[in-house]
């Protein structure tokens, strides 16, 4: 677990701008579920054999006997909200996003946590390869617009049936090279097959380079598809790497399934920054009707890591929201008056800084040097009689004296913002 400090919101206020205009821009809507849940929500969704329900949940007895498990992921909730609401009511398909805290006993690692947050992005009701581009899609533009290069890795796992035979070369290829594995593969190669190809233990890499490939088992309809998502990220431009041993590592995956990395060769580079895929059985499998559906997840604690480590790398700094005006004040009148006025500038969108604490005018005037405010409003002990202001124009130095009732018109028209509140 860990705190998230003052000196980390460059960061994470950027993530969740960017995150919330494209979920607008995308028309995705907000849910929220409980960090709570009933325990069969998530074993039923995620599905035994795989870590997060075997080796990660947090799971308890709840006062009345109820076993409830702290949310390790949010797929299976919002599956779980869609037929609970009846969502297969409306207008499909039906397109949502969250962003919350989740929860998994991991083993710790730079960029993991105990408590982790994540964004998603979820859709319901459409098997068209368009929904699984347009969600690779709203991922790239996420890091694009926070300055952060990344590619994407991708694969398609086929349908079940085409898994089944594919799982049969899979385990006889592993049975043979059992003497080469972790412990904890060979027990894979029994509980959960898949998960073979998903293992980062420096033997078992070298297994799987040989290992077969999916692809050559898929049908006819699922390259089809895969072929068609390819397409449209080509004309999209989005760099993509096809690799036939991307499994990720919950068990209602079919088709496409995805990650996303940084292509920053760095220490750390090849951990996830996110990933998703479909999940056409889901819904129908945790009581619904048949709804074929596809989602994407980002952990932000690696977002976070990932640009402090490209930003070290390449002299970079976060982005900042500029400071519009700096409010200085002289005096307990002026800082009642300049309370009020900093609410009005607030009100009309004008972006302040101030410092109730700084009694001399110099030392406020060096923070509005240091922020690069272009004007300086000041309030002193003659303009709280007079009901009048100062603005001064940091770059030039020329001062204008106004009334206080219309300094928000003349800082509005000194900033080109006119009618506009921003």
């Amino acid at each position: 677990m860990h705190d998230i400090l003052p000196k980390d919101e460059k960061y994470w206020k950027p993530m969740y701008k960017t995150i919330s205009d494209l979920a607008e821009h995308f028309q995705f809507s907000r849910i929220e579920t409980p960090i709570l849940e009933e325990v069969g929500v998530f074993v039923r969704g995620i599905g035994k054999g795989t870590d997060v329900v075997d080796k990660e949940m947090y799971v308890f007895e709840d006062k009345d006997t109820t076993k409830v498990a702290m949310r390790p992921e949010m797929t299976a909730a919002v599956v779980r909200a869609y037929i609970m609401h009846g969502f297969w009511n409306m207008p499909q398909p039906t397109k949502l996003w969250y962003w919350g805290p989740m929860f998994r006993h991991d083993r710790p690692q730079a960029g993991r946590y105990r408590q982790f947050h994540q964004i998603g992005f979820e859709n319901f009701g459409s098997n068209d390869p368009s929904v699984d581009a347009e969600l690779i899609l709203v991922a790239f533009d996420f890091f694009k617009d926070l300055g952060l290069p990344v590619e994407i890795k991708i694969n398609s796992i086929g349908t079940l049936a085409e898994r089944a035979n594919y799982k049969n070369e899979l385990v006889n290829y592993y049975r043979s090279k059992r003497s080469y594995l972790c412990e904890e593969c060979r027990q894979r190669i029994t509980k959960n097959p898949m998960r073979l190809l998903d293992c980062k233990e420096t033997g078992c890499q070298t297994v799987k380079e040989e290992a077969p490939q999916i692809i050559n088992w898929l049908g006819a309809e699922s390259k089809n598809h895969f072929m068609k998502v390819l397409e449209y990220l080509d004309v999209l431009e989005i760099p993509y790497q096809l690799d036939h041993t991307l499994v990720r590592g919950l068990n209602y995956y079919t088709n496409t399934v995805f990650e996303i990395y940084t292509t920053d060769e760095q220490e750390g580079s090849q951990s996830a920054l996110g990933g998703g895929g479909r999940y056409d059985l889901l819904v129908e499998e945790m009581g619904g009707r048949p709804t074929p559906a596809a989602g994407l997840a980002i952990g932000l604690e690696r977002v976070v890591l990932a640009l402090k480590q490209y930003n070290e790398k390449n002299n970079r700094e976060m982005p900042k929201v500029p400071t519009d005006a700096y409010v200085a004040q002289l005096g307990e009148e002026a800082r009642r008056v300049t309370m009020k006025i900093i609410n009005q500038l607030r009100g009309v969108g004008i972006k302040i800084a101030f410092n109730f604490f700084k009694t001399s005018l110099k030392n406020q005037m060096e923070l509005a040097d240091g922020l690069k405010a272009p004007f300086t409003v000041i309030i002193g002990q003659k303009e709280v009689q007079d009901s009048t202001a100062i603005i001064r124009d940091m770059e030039s130095g020329i001062q204008e004296i106004v009334d206080q009732k219309k300094l928000v018109t003349v800082l509005k028209r000194k900033l080109g913002r006119f009618d506009d509140k921003r």
